[in-house]
């Protein structure tokens, strides 16, 4: 499902202020069919900047300020066009901490792919792990269906938001490029920056239709990027590969209930190797951790639709063997206990209830 970006009422007034400098290309003239909107915090008092772009990006992701950072100036400025299915921003910003949390995830319907080019600066570390230092342009890949927190340091970047069934429908295993950067070493990712800055410069001057089909190709320069580096492109061998794998994962996720769920009973079903079977999920940590990873996914699901069910129920419910057992194995992963994620997303759902109708600023998705 794609995502509504909606903004608030007043970016109407910020919107006049920008593009009315000279030397900056006119946006009330695009071509019926893009849409246009600019955010910038700069007409907010220093204690209120960073703050006011916490609730412009808050719809997507959660910012994590500082009492300190809040009592100083903050820059930030966001430019996005949609065009169909299709969403890019350009957006200049200080350092920011970013999180995208389960019990966020929980509570939402965003679940497009991500993809952030930097033109500038970049991404400092990723889900504690620190990210190379380079010079050059990179870009880097998220799924939002997935946790992420990440340190941002200041930036130029370009963004893509592109549908789910856009992203997977060439890319089977894209949930695997979650949180990967994508450096600009190769022809590919030349040709790629080279194409997606150009689109940056041009698109206030395109007909709806050249947009459109400047993203589609973009969209598809990353995935052909990206499918490349994890090795999952080339050849019919590594189609074969990718719908089979996709075939035991879906398998997997039918069968999440099922005592019955494990390596063994997967390689009797699906009339598998089993030495194929183990390797196709070396890159999730292996087979039994993906299938525990799947169920723990599915009891936060449950977890937050139905918070009068018991905890203990829905341990027993996806085959964990005691109440301990699931506790230890949802705290390692997620960070907190199955409670405390039920009760976070729950006041999250009911603050978001309130905003909703409150006075009508937010469209949330």
């Amino acid at each position: 499902m794609s995502v509504d970006y909606s903004l608030k009422k007043n970016d109407t007034h910020c919107e006049t202020h920008r593009w009315n400098r000279v030397g900056v290309p006119d946006h009330s003239a695009l071509a019926s069919g893009i849409v246009h909107s600019h955010f910038d915090v700069r007409d907010e008092i220093p204690q209120r900047q960073l703050l006011a772009w916490r609730d412009r990006v808050g719809h997507i992701i959660d910012v994590l300020p500082s009492r300190e950072k809040i009592k100083n100036s903050f820059s930030a400025s966001i430019d996005r066009y949609a065009v169909g299915e299709f969403a890019f921003t350009e957006c200049r910003s200080d350092a920011l901490l970013l999180e995208r949390s389960i019990a966020r995830i929980s509570t939402d319907n965003i679940r497009d792919y991500v993809f952030h080019l930097f033109l500038e600066g970049g991404i400092a570390s990723v889900n504690g792990r620190d990210t190379p230092r380079k010079t050059i342009a990179s870009i880097l890949a998220l799924d939002m269906n997935q946790p992420i927190r990440m340190q941002r340091n200041a930036c130029h970047m370009l963004t893509f938001f592109v549908p789910r069934a856009v992203v997977e429908a060439d890319f089977p295993e894209a949930e695997t490029i979650h949180g990967r950067v994508f450096e600009h070493t190769t022809p590919l990712a030349r040709l790629l920056i080279d194409h997606v800055a150009s689109l940056n410069r041009d698109l206030p001057g395109m007909s709806a239709i050249e947009a459109s089909s400047a993203l589609a190709t973009g969209t598809q320069l990353l995935i052909a990027a990206f499918s490349k580096q994890a090795g999952l492109s080339g050849n019919a061998r590594t189609a074969v590969r990718a719908a089979m794998f996709g075939k035991v994962r879906r398998h997997i996720r039918a069968n999440l209930h099922e005592a019955k769920l494990s390596p063994g009973y997967l390689v009797t079903a699906l009339q598998l190797p089993r030495h194929t079977l183990y390797r196709m999920f070396e890159h999730e940590g292996g087979i039994d951790t993906y299938i525990r990873n799947c169920r723990l996914r599915a009891a936060v699901n449950e977890l937050v639709q139905f918070p009068e069910r018991a905890v203990i129920e829905i341990a027993y419910g996806l085959n964990f063997k005691s109440a301990q057992d699931f506790s230890r194995a949802f705290r390692r992963v997620y960070d907190m206990t199955p409670r405390d994620l039920r009760a976070q997303a729950l006041r999250r759902v009911s603050k978001a209830t309130v905003t909703d109708t409150d006075d009508g600023k937010w469209r949330l998705s």
